[in-house]
């Protein structure tokens, strides 16, 4: 949908403020509701998620049934499997029995159910929220000179590539791996290529790499601060910490204890595949059995420094057991190294409304509220220090949407799990 002129006195029982697959979950367990006004603005021209990253045969860490909706409302016309019927490739996907969809095909899917939503907005940039206090709303100015009120926001504006302190102004072509498929083409004419990150996007753009190594000729390098190229844990007990019970115990722990606990379960939710850990030893193997290929792994490495001149980067690294400092020479680098939340600027005029915890982040609720009134704005992801590996995952995405549409109604219209593990978090 493209923005529409906006009466001036409608009042929005809803203003979503960007369109990532969250909002967009949300927008579509909206959309039937008529007890909901719900409006969700995005400032792209379309429905855009990871692009960069589309690698032929790159797929979903969760399966298909973390789509958009179905663990709130398995009936909904917009899940995943309706949208393969539409398609015409239900008994493909039956067939290929693999519960794990394509990464292009999650975007596909995507678009196609914002394509049949009322309530999105694209091309709509979010310039300022204020809050009019005589009225108890919410006001959101975009920069095309719409302004939508509303009594309670959603805010899913998602995270954006993070570049680690050493590269900040930096000159040169290098790029964050967001931009991967753009570059590449480019990218592989270098002599030499460095990836520096140690999640589930490096190790696919290193076996890509690697796949094509002797076609072009470049030298490849693999680099992680990480102590050892860590698969993502997706056992099934574990898996058990995406739930309503693991959210209640988190929450619930003292502020300090949670942070900890965040930086020590990064490998709950960035690991790599296991399979495509093996995958890419499997690769080493039998590109190395014509002789030694060019191509170097290390871990235990941060990068400290980096500096650019006349089309080479030098990297300076610090093997952090060994306590020892070196330098890597490349022509190309890519950085896998994640993203990050920030805050956006358009929120500056009602931060005196917003909670914070003693680390200045937003203090999110239970519920999932930030505001002083605790259901009046509400926060997609960035909340791992407080809800843990439940924020930034795709299937604990409907139970969310969820509990804020019950916020909204002060009814459940989505049926909300209490309990769901075999398990005791608590004591």
């Amino acid at each position: 949908m493209t923005a529409l002129a906006e009466s001036p006195n409608k009042i929005y029982d809803l203003v979503g403020i960007g369109l990532g697959p969250f909002n967009l979950g949300l927008a579509c367990l909206t959309e039937p509701i008529d007890q909901l006004d719900a409006v969700f603005l995005e400032s792209k021209p379309d429905f855009e998620w990871h692009a960069g990253m589309f690698l032929d045969g790159a797929h979903l860490q969760t399966p298909f049934m973390s789509d958009l909706v179905t663990l709130a409302d398995p009936t909904s016309p917009y899940t995943f499997l309706n949208y393969l019927k539409e398609k015409g490739r239900l008994y493909s996907f039956y067939i290929r029995e693999n519960f794990y969809p394509l990464r292009v095909e999650y975007d596909d899917y995507c678009r196609w159910a914002a394509n049949k939503l009322s309530s999105v907005r694209f091309n709509t940039t979010v310039s300022e929220v204020t809050y009019d206090e005589a009225e108890g709303l919410y006001v959101v100015g975009t920069t095309g000179g719409d302004r939508y009120r509303a009594k309670h926001l959603v805010l899913g504006t998602g995270t954006t590539p993070h570049y680690p302190e050493a590269v900040r102004g930096l000159g040169g072509d290098f790029f964050h791996n967001s931009r991967y498929v753009q570059n590449k083409a480019e990218l592989q004419k270098k002599e030499s290529i460095t990836i520096v990150g140690s999640g589930q996007s490096a190790a696919e753009i290193y076996y890509d790499l690697l796949s094509e190594i002797d076609v072009h000729g470049y030298r490849l390098n693999w680099v992680t601060r990480s102590p050892r190229f860590f698969p993502l844990e997706y056992t099934k007990l574990t898996l058990e910490m995406t739930s309503p019970e693991y959210i209640d115990y988190f929450r619930a722990l003292p502020e300090a204890t949670r942070y900890r606990l965040a930086a020590q379960q990064k490998g709950l939710f960035k690991g790599i595949d296991g399979d495509l850990i093996n995958e890419i030893f499997d690769l080493l193997y039998q590109k190395n059995l014509g002789g030694p290929v060019p191509t170097r792994l290390l871990t235990n490495s941060s990068l400290n420094a980096a500096r650019y001149d006349s089309g080479t980067y030098t990297l300076s690294f610090r093997q952090e057991e060994q306590e020892k400092d070196y330098e890597l020479q490349t022509q190309g680098l890519v950085l896998a190294t994640g993203y990050a939340y920030a805050e956006p600027e358009f929120l500056k005029p009602v931060r005196d409304r917003l909670v914070r915890d003693t680390h200045g982040n937003f203090d999110v609720a239970r519920n999932y509220a930030i505001d002083v009134t605790g259901r009046g704005v509400f926060l997609q992801n960035a909340g791992v220090h407080t809800h843990s590996i439940t924020s930034p995952d795709l299937g604990m995405g409907p139970y969310r949407n969820s509990c804020i549409i019950r916020e909204l109604l002060g009814s459940e219209y989505y049926p909300v799990e209490k309990t769901i593990a075999f398990q005791e978090f608590a004591v």
